[in-house]
């Protein structure tokens, strides 16, 4: 079954392209892990690969629900979809109840389970877009009839409280990511651009009112513009130095796979927040180079899917979730090169983080199952198939 088209314009493009880069992120997001966090598991365990251990268990959980997702029927997650907005509120609850929720660097965001924590609110953050993708589908078939709905009313409400619950664990970096993919599918819906700018302005406000009214993270943001100086050095500025430091001093071949010396107590979170730093250290602007390439080929096959699909939910959700991965990449990497403050937002697929992980595999699922409902890639699907069971008959 030959195809002439361009590969770019091959419908089966997007779904092998998502396939691909995730992939290949998340087999380098292994090895990465297993060099960034080899001094600190060490230090609290005794073994190198402790941690790495711990990313392969939640690997597999991941590998586990991808497959729940990939094969969910459309009409399932529509279902899902009406209650997600209220299993996201009551997850991001439970951080809050004593005996439960767990304090890790001052935020109030995990729930611990034995050597094991949760982080609700990255599963939130997916349980928001399903929610938000559905109201639009609402509003879209309403707009074509004599009572059209309000796209804030629809969303805000909701938005809103996701804020509120995650903000009393005081987890601002998930906070602003919320605001931005609440803002993203406002803008996708086709929310009027006056209001679109009102609405951004009113967060904008919330979160510069949140930061100036908390001394050290207020320290943290200004440190971010001269992290080597003598008074933000030594405290504010340390992380964002050494990070800035470790991408400066891999050159552009990086100075060898698990060679990193910045892991070495300099950053203190190499295998999460910084992990970034630890490939351009260990392998050069030519490393890094790999990962922006393979989170553009995620992100543009995911709105790729968006757009072919004709299932209004469907593409919505797929929008919100490429919205998703591009403002965490962004902020991470922003931390990562000092051009934003150190907010705690890990890199996808790659940082270590089992909640993470979970639900950015999740996410890309859905995006797959809908790709595959797509009648160019159903067609090749079927084809493979059906060429393997041939092939298998001739053989017995």
């Amino acid at each position: 079954m030959k195809n002439s088209d361009p590969i770019l314009r091959r419908p089966t493009f997007p779904y092998f392209a998502i396939l691909f880069a995730t992939i290949a992120l998340v087999g380098l997001g292994l090895v990465m892990v297993l060099s960034s966090s080899s001094v600190k598991s060490f230090e609290q365990n005794g073994n190198t690969y402790s941690i790495f251990i711990k990313q392969l268990l939640f690997l597999a959980i991941a590998l586990a629900a991808s497959l729940i997702a990939l094969k969910l029927k459309p009409e399932l997650w529509v279902v899902l979809s009406r209650v997600a907005i209220f299993v996201s509120a009551g997850f991001l609850v439970l951080p809050q109840l004593p005996g439960i929720g767990k304090n890790v660097n001052g935020n109030t965001n995990w729930i611990g389970f034995g050597p094991f924590t949760i982080q609700p609110s990255e599963f939130a953050k997916f349980g928001l877009i399903l929610f938000c993708a559905l109201q639009l589908r609402r509003y879209e078939e309403r707009a074509r009839t004599d009572h059209p709905l309000n796209i804030l009313a629809l969303l805000l409400p909701a938005v809103l409280v996701i804020l509120g619950l995650i903000m009393m664990g005081k987890d601002l970096g998930t906070a602003l990511i919320v605001m931005g993919i609440a803002g993203a599918m406002l803008f996708v819906g086709g929310l009027p651009i006056r209001n679109f700018i009102a609405v951004i302005s009113a967060g904008l406000i919330f979160a510069t009112a949140f930061v100036i009214t908390q001394p050290n993270r207020l320290h943290r943001f200004t440190a971010v513009l001269h992290p080597f100086s003598a008074q933000n050095y030594k405290f504010a500025g340390w992380q964002t130095a050494h990070s800035v430091m470790g991408l400066a001093s891999g050159g552009v071949f990086g100075v060898g796979l698990g060679a990193s010396r910045q892991k070495w107590a300099n950053l203190s979170e190499a295998n999460t927040d910084f992990i970034f730093s630890v490939i351009g250290e260990e392998m050069g602007l030519l490393g890094t180079l790999v990962v922006l390439c393979l989170y553009a080929i995620l992100i543009y096959g995911i709105f790729r899917v968006s757009v072919q699909t004709k299932d209004i939910f469907s593409r919505y959700a797929c929008a919100g979730i490429a919205c998703w991965l591009m403002l965490q990449v962004a902020v991470n990497l922003g931390s990562d090169i000092g051009l934003f403050p150190v907010i705690g937002v890990t890199l996808p697929f790659i940082s270590y983080g089992g909640s993470s992980l979970i639900a950015n595999c999740i996410g890309v699922a859905f995006v797959l199952n809908v790709a595959r409902r797509e009648p160019g890639v159903r067609d090749y699907l079927a084809h493979r198939k059906s060429s393997r069971g041939v092939v298998s008959g001739s053989a017995a």
